[in-house]
Parts: C-alpha cells; structure tokens; sequence
C-alpha cells in the first residue's frame, strides 16, 4: 500500500506538469471504487484549471480554481498517472481526465480500493475524511513533545501508537518498523514507559526515516510508480524491514521478526530496547 513518502513522491511528480492544465473531458470507466465515483462532480471539473497540488496524510489534494479539490486516495494498488492522449487504453483504468496538452490524467486501480471525490475547497479540514487526522510528520511543529503529550495517559506498544492515524499519519508499517530501529526503541515498549530524551530521538527517526524515502522516490516493493512511471528505491536502503534472520547492520545479530495487529514488524534484540 502506498504510505506517505510514495504520495508525496507523487505529488512532487505531478505538480510541475500539471499545475496550469486546464480539464477538457471526464471519462468513467468503472464508478465502483471505495466509494461510487460521481461523475457529475467530475463533469463540473470541465474548463478548470489545476492551480496546485497538496497533501494530506495519504490523499492527495488538486486544487482547481472555481473552488473545487480533486480528492484522491490510491488505496492498495492504486496509480495516478500522466500519459499520452493518443494510446490504447490500458487495463483497470477507471477514471480518465483528458488535459488541455493532448495528455490525460489517468486513475489506475487493479483492486478497487482507492477513492477519487470532489469536495469545495473550503470544506476539506472539516469533510469527515480529514477532521480525524492526526499530525503531519514532515510538518515543522512535529517533535518529540508532541509525541509525548499525545502518549500522555496512554497505553500500549508504541509501534501501534505511531501507526494510528488519529495521532500521527501516514507512518505505514515499513517505516514504524525503520524509525523505530533508527531511534534504538524497542517496538513493543509501551508508551507509557518512553522517556522525554527519547521521544525527541523517535520524532527525529520518523522525520528522518521519511525524508530519506522521499529522497530515494518512496519504497516499491509491489507497483509503487510516480506519475511518470519511475519506481521507488528506499527499498534497498531498508536496515530491518523484510530482513528477517539477516545480521542487523549495526550490532550482526539477527533480525526478528513479531506480528503486531495483524502486521509483521521487523526489529534488532541488540539496538532496540
């Protein structure tokens, strides 16, 4: 599943080519997505133009002037690219923009779990999607006292905490399991038991941990592409995601592997305590 740093690749892929680009047709091919695609909401789209691209959390936001954001989460195995107006169609397309530039804006789902929606603008921070997220972890004012008043009079493992997008978003599983490692915390520490030092060491982690996987184009292990169909290499630079039995890089013992609401998190008994 594509998790923050694949969006924001994607958003930085797409914003030079496609801010300044005027909509000039709607194509649904299948409306049966997360939720039913309204094509009457895209059709409204018809003559805008893009004027910037956001991100929030794992959506991405296209701003179009009239007042109107384009809405896109890319689910499970969604793909969000800029390709040829003159092609064959391709499989799984379900939601086809056509540009002004003889290009196309093209929605790609294999398993149907993203969402494409339009929403006004000035309703976005309190749509029912958005007024639940938690903290922006790339955002300035993220630091490890933010951490620690959230965790304040909580319970539970903290690689749960980090994953829970009500508190911080969009640290999926490969990268608690990295920020974790990188900050010496044991995954299954509760957060009760973290000390101030130490939430400023995971804080910095996470921040790290993804700014070096939007550095690298976001980790591809399945299909993860940008919007120009470059794929993503953070993948080679995972230190204990997928390494199972493997030498930890910093201390040789080998890497463990738990499972954790239902998800395989990857750690060292030697760094992580």
């Amino acid at each position: 599943m594509p998790e923050l740093p694949e969006v924001e690749v994607l958003r930085r892929s797409l914003a030079p080519r496609l801010e300044g680009r005027r909509v000039e047709g709607v194509e649904v091919r299948e409306s049966r997505l997360r939720e039913p695609v309204s094509r009457r909401a895209l059709d409204r789209l018809c003559g805008s133009e893009f004027a910037a691209l956001r991100r929030r959390a794992k959506y991405l936001l296209a701003d179009l002037t009239g007042g109107r954001t384009l809405v896109v989460h890319l689910g499970m195995s969604g793909r969000l690219s800029l390709l040829p107006g003159e092609r064959q169609r391709g499989a799984h397309e379900h939601v086809v923009l056509a540009l002004s530039g003889d290009e196309e804006l093209v929605f790609r789902d294999p398993r149907r779990f993203g969402l494409i929606v339009v929403l006004p603008t000035d309703e976005l921070t309190t749509d029912r999607r958005f007024v639940h997220l938690g903290l922006e972890p790339l955002d300035e004012t993220f630091d490890g006292d933010r951490l620690a008043a959230l965790a304040r009079g909580r319970r539970g493992p903290v690689k749960n905490f980090l994953m829970n997008g009500r508190l911080v978003v969009g640290v999926g599983n490969i990268y608690a399991s990295e920020a974790l490692f990188r900050a010496g915390i044991h995954p299954r520490r509760s957060v009760a038991r973290i000390a101030p030092r130490r939430w400023r060491r995971l804080a910095a982690a996470v921040q790290s941990v993804l700014a070096g996987a939007i550095e690298q184009g976001g980790t591809t292990l399945n299909d993860f592409e940008d919007a120009v169909g470059q794929a993503g290499y953070f993948q080679v630079s995972l230190e204990v995601y997928g390494r199972r039995g493997e030498p930890c890089k910093r201390c040789g013992r080998p890497v463990r592997r738990l499972v954790q609401a239902g998800r395989s998190t990857f750690y060292c008994p030697g760094c992580q305590r």
